[in-house]
């Protein structure tokens, strides 16, 4: 029998079929691309960024370092108060916040390899700087030249990688790069404890060795990332076409493109979304309320008094350490749709919520200990499992980019204000900065709920346009067949 002569129902299943081993081959060419895509691109950073928050982390490590032996950073640098340490602290996030926004931006401007190689190597040479510092004001001077340098890393990588992967294939791969971020904690206090013995090496306290080393591999990895990292899909030479056009393909019509100019319209439609507050309420509150400890968790360990200043940097491992399964775990759950998004992120304000009322209330240090763990563990995991949200709620190149950039930047208050929280000066209890952050994480629960909402509301009008512009297609096509 003649194609030619086959029944309308044979015709259909035929066709049918072929679009089912269509569409397998797609997706096994997308898997295979993505496998490349991920050991080229996703666990560079993921590595990069483990590097970076030992940077951002270090400064916590260097407070409690060779206490005993009096040659610790704040009776070097001028026996500093606590509120002038708490400065020190802060003063980094606010070139870091008012930068974060336009450095975002700067990658496409600049292109991804090009300007992530800038960040890396600005942060290695400063952060090395910080050893050389002989007072209070060379200290702030280079924890803001450190914040400056910094900004735009965290939100950049997020922005480069929707250039590359669609928001339901980003939760494990934003929640392996954020948890490998965390487990730099882990390492921070091993490297901490083991640099501590380096004190007097060279006429040179434990601190500064500290500063110096850690700020190498940064400029190492700027070297690596200008000559490896890949701009864009329509670039990437360790792709075939066939690959490229499988990552091209599987985007969505608002994901940011390579070739997309800066758009001010979308910048309109960004600011009067009715989620962009929302969002913006949520990284705020959880930022101060839930990041708060973990800038001074190794002094809030230590005022615990069960034990030195060395073992206390190793004690700091295990919350970090904890941060990288729970976060996989959730992740894993949320890109197989067996939780959604936003009941794990208020499934993990509530834990937190717990930890701290607890603390107020028992005394027994080993107690207290465990719930620090958890409280620390469940407060950095919350971002990366909502981030994908934010993604997929932007329209437009420009508008991802100063979404990611001012959603984030918005984050840095709790480098501000998380320190001024947990001041040394509320130890050892802490019950004031604990009270702070109950009620601070309240507030993110209620904008999570906010912002679930709005999305969920913007999601079912584009289901329903969606719907009208094809059943307007489906009459006209029929109004066709008929002239026929």
């Amino acid at each position: 029998m003649s194609d030619s002569k086959l029944s309308p129902a044979l015709s259909v299943r035929s066709a049918n079929e072929s679009a089912s081993v269509e569409t397998k081959v797609d997706a096994a060419v997308l898997q295979r691309a993505h496998r490349k895509l991920d050991k080229r691109l996703l666990i560079w950073y993921s590595f990069v960024y483990l590097i970076m928050r030992i940077h951002v982390g270090n400064i916590s490590n260097t407070a409690i370092m060779n206490l005993e032996e009096k040659t610790d950073i704040k009776r070097q640098l001028g026996n500093l108060t606590p509120q002038q340490w708490a400065w020190a602290l802060s003063i980094f996030y606010y070139p870091y916040m008012f930068f974060e926004p336009v450095s975002t931006l700067a990658l496409k401007a600049f292109t991804p390899r090009k300007w992530m190689s800038r960040i890396m190597l600005t942060w290695g040479i400063i952060s090395m700087c910080q050893g050389a510092t002989q007072n209070y004001a060379g200290l702030l001077a280079c924890r803001f030249f450190l914040g400056l340098a910094e900004a735009g890393f965290y939100p950049g990588v997020l922005y480069h990688l929707s250039f590359w992967y669609s928001p339901d294939k980003m939760p494990v791969r934003i929640a392996f790069f954020y948890a490998c971020g965390m487990f730099s904690g882990t390492i921070s206090g091993l490297l901490a404890y083991a640099i501590s013995f380096m004190n007097g090496v060279s006429g040179l306290a434990g601190w500064r060795w500290m500063f110096i080393l850690e700020g190498i591999p940064a400029i190492l990895c700027a070297v690596v990332t200008f000559f490896w990292l890949p701009n864009y899909p329509e670039t990437a030479t360790f792709l075939d076409e066939e690959e490229k056009n499988a990552i091209v393909s599987h985007l969505s019509d608002d994901a940011p493109t390579m070739d997309a100019k800066f758009s001010v319209a979308q910048i309109k439609g960004l600011v009067t979304d009715p989620s962009f507050v929302p969002f913006l309420l949520i990284w705020i509150t959880h930022g101060i309320g839930g990041w708060g400890i973990s800038f001074v968790l190794p002094s809030v360990i230590y005022d615990l008094g069960m034990t030195t200043t060395a073992i206390a940097q190793v004690m700091t491992m295990p919350p970090y350490t904890l941060v990288f399964v729970i976060l996989l775990s959730l992740s894993l759950l949320v890109q197989k749709r067996i939780i959604n998004a936003w009941t794990a992120g208020i499934a993990l304000e509530s834990v937190q919520i717990i930890c701290f009322i607890l603390l107020v209330t028992i005394k027994n240090p080993v107690g207290k200990y465990i719930l620090v763990t958890v409280a620390t563990a469940a407060g950095q995991s919350f971002f990366p499992i909502i981030w994908p949200e934010r993604i997929r709620a932007t329209k437009g190149t420009t508008a991802a980019g100063l979404a990611i950039g001012t959603t984030n930047a918005a984050c840095q208050l709790m480098g501000i204000v998380g320190p001024q929280i947990y001041n040394l000066k509320f130890g050892p209890t802490y019950r004031v900065s604990y009270c702070v952050s109950i009620g601070l994480l309240s507030g993110t629960i209620a904008s999570l709920l906010l912002t679930w909402y709005a999305v969920a509301r913007s999601d079912r009008r584009a289901r329903n346009a969606t719907s009208a512009d094809e059943e307007k297609e489906a009459i006209g096509s029929a109004v066709e067949n008929e002239k026929a």
